[in-house]
């Protein structure tokens, strides 16, 4: 008892659920012999206690013995109706003792519709695990049907209250096919929001519109049907109006036959399609003993599938025929969407002309930068687009922002959709390449410069590079790729390792191209460098120039080069300040 009622249930709230199970599964199995026998369920709350009564099937006292005393036992099991258990919202035998989370105290007086003349009885149970069994005369339960009476345990009187009996009723009932009734108020409301006839097409978005604000708090973007009777769902998905995280957990609502089961189902859709809240009804899946998620098994795979179809159906005929709305969600979800083009050809083949991409063009789609450059370069870190934009930009080479989530497998699988498209990833050398070279004879001149600025920048595993580019603006520009980032992660680690570990590490070491300080000789602060003729000042402006050009990448600074940026610093300061003390 302490372990149904109190450890398999996440909430109180649950008992009512069950209440309304069984009552709605009794009206069921009579109605399965006497199709016209009356579908009434009330619920009577005051404080201290709550009345269910429903015109069910009722029990005998045998029935109550072997039934509601025996843990998993349940009339739905009863011969003859094995084949009808499919039309049951429960099927495990224990919702009753639920009710031990609130009550102390459960009475139930019922009276068989099966066997005729059969006498009431009534059942009394306490949460010690006790109870009592008797038959009453005719008179206290006239037609069949049964009574369940619940006495509130201490501490536990709200959750009987009326109030709160009428707001769980509304939350877990409103979808069952029969009349359900707090007192004399409708719990019920049928048909579902999705299934309710409207004007036109706006006036059902506008319903749905408000269904969604009060289920989910939300106004959405646009709503999805998913009516679909082969898979045994039908209900509605709503979009979200702001963008969420493809890591945050989606809940949707569930309802089984019309009862509510979950408020979180995490399973329900693909993972790709975050972008969605759905409320459904569904008579294919199965609960778990809790009644408070989905078993995992083959049909809710078949259902998570055929809701991303559809899903996927919709944002195909918004690309084909609406392309506001598609433009306003990809807006918010793009995302998403990407997620799913990634492992979906026909969707990115679809999609391609809207999912938007950072570029050196600005924000531009695959199709549209596709056709404005014979390659389509593109970077796999924010980091190397930093790098490589605006120089890229400025001698015509376009370049793709890769760095993104999902971004750089979309480019990458652009020449399937695409056929003729070329692809290339943009490095360090290529960048290089693309710069135009210095006369020889001036760069000879430039010979002192060069190497005092290569001694001073060697201990950092770069090299200096002597171009002309545009925009003159640039001094300087730093270019790595990612083996030379790794060989210089493997370098700092070697040097703070122990004997042992730097012996592994050295014995790593391989001929990865190093990092590249390209000196803009268009530039006229870097001319009147190269102009000086004091090694010690031109190191110290190398170094400036290099801290210089990795802020301005936004490269993540290791300890080697914050230390350089502070000493270039103070090494300016005092030549400075020397020549004012010298009076020059």
């Amino acid at each position: 008892m302490d372990l149904l009622s109190h450890h398999l249930y996440s909430s109180p709230k649950v008992y009512l659920r069950e209440l309304l199970q069984n009552a709605v599964d009794a009206v069921t199995a009579r109605r399965a012999a006497e199709p016209d026998a009356p579908a009434r369920i009330r619920l009577y709350a005051s404080d201290g206690g709550l009345r269910v009564e429903d015109t069910g099937v009722g029990l005998t006292e045998p029935d109550v013995h072997g039934l509601l005393a025996t843990i998993g036992r349940s009339y739905k099991r009863a011969e003859g109706l094995e084949e009808a258990r499919s039309d049951f919202l429960g099927q495990f035998g224990i919702g009753l003792l639920a009710c031990f989370v609130v009550a102390e105290r459960i009475r139930v007086v019922s009276r068989s519709a099966r066997t005729p003349g059969a006498p009431p009885v009534e059942w009394t149970a306490r949460d010690d695990g006790s109870y009592t069994v008797r038959t009453l005369p005719d008179a206290e339960r006239p037609e069949p049907g049964t009574t369940v009476y619940l006495t509130a345990r201490a501490g536990a009187a709200e959750w009987l209250a009326p109030e709160r009996v009428r707001a769980l009723a509304r939350d877990f009932g409103s979808l069952l096919p029969y009349d359900v009734r707090v007192g004399d108020e409708p719990v019920t409301e049928l048909p579902a929001p999705w299934d309710r006839a409207h004007p036109g097409p706006a006036g059902r978005r506008v319903a749905l519109a408000r269904h969604c604000r009060e289920l989910f708090g939300f106004t959405p973007l646009d709503s999805i049907d998913l009516d679909m009777p082969v898979a045994g769902v039908r209900g509605v998905a709503y979009v979200l109006p702001s963008a969420v995280s493809p890591a945050q957990r989606a809940r949707h609502r569930v309802h089984l036959k019309g009862m509510l089961l979950t408020e979180r189902a995490e399973q329900l859709l693909p993972d790709w399609a975050f972008f969605v809240r759905c409320v459904l009804d569904t008579d294919s899946l199965r609960p778990t003993a809790s009644r408070e998620a989905l078993y995992e098994d083959e049909t809710l795979a078949a259902v998570r599938d055929a809701l991303g179809t559809r899903i996927r159906s919709w944002l195909t005929g918004l690309a084909a025929g609406d392309p506001e709305r598609l433009a306003a969600f990809l807006a918010v979800h793009h995302l998403g969407v990407k997620s799913l083009a990634r492992h979906d050809a026909g969707m990115l083949r679809t999609m391609l002309p809207w999912l938007p991409f950072e570029t050196t063009d600005g924000q531009l789609s695959l199709e549209e930068f596709a056709r404005r450059h014979p390659v389509v370069h593109f970077t796999r870190t924010v980091e190397e687009y930093r790098q490589v934009a605006p120089i890229a930009a400025a001698q015509g080479v376009g370049v793709v922002n890769g760095g993104y989530t999902y971004d750089s497998e979309l480019v990458e699988a652009l020449p399937r959709v695409r056929p003729g498209t070329v692809v290339a990833e943009l490095d360090a050398d290529t960048v290089t390449a693309h710069l135009d070279a210095v006369d020889p004879a001036e760069e000879l001149a430039l010979s002192g410069f060069l190497a005092a600025a290569r001694d001073r920048l060697d201990p950092l595993g770069c090299d200096v590079v002597l171009r002309a580019f545009h925009p003159l603006s640039v001094p300087a520009l730093h270019l790595d790729d990612r083996a030379a980032r790794h060989e210089q992660a493997r370098a700092a680690a070697e040097e703070q390792a122990d004997d042992l570990w730097a012996g592994i590490l050295g014995s790593l070491r391989g001929s990865a191209p190093r990092a590249r300080l390209v000196l803009n000789h268009l530039n006229p602060l870097v001319r009147r460098i190269g102009s000086l003729g004091d090694p010690e000042l031109i190191g110290t402006a190398t170094e400036s120039l290099y801290g210089q050009a990795l802020l301005m990448a936004q490269r993540p600074l290791r300890p080697a080069d914050s230390a350089l940026l502070n000493r270039a610093f103070i090494g300016l300061l005092e030549w400075a300040t020397h020549g004012e003390g010298d009076g020059r």
